[in-house]
């Protein structure tokens, strides 16, 4: 198994939840870990998807949910 530079894995941020790839989900694409998470997250479903780079070269991809209307 190999080990993951944590400066190359991405970080997946919804809310104030952090989520570091792992082996598992480094060949995903954004929309595939999304498909991933919507059980456990059902406010990605339906968010939009930024992705930014740091200066320490760390990909941050974040779920920014849609407001909703009640009722």
């Amino acid at each position: 198994m190999s080990e993951l530079n944590p400066a190359q894995a991405r970080i997946f941020k919804t809310g104030t939840v952090r989520i570091v790839e792992d082996d598992s989900m480094r060949e995903l694409s954004n929309e595939e870990v999304r498909n991933l998470l919507k059980p456990t997250y059902p406010e990605i479903a339906n968010a939009t998807i930024r992705e930014v780079t740091t200066s320490e070269e760390q990909t941050v991809v974040e779920f920014l949910p849609q407001p909703g209307r009640k009722g």
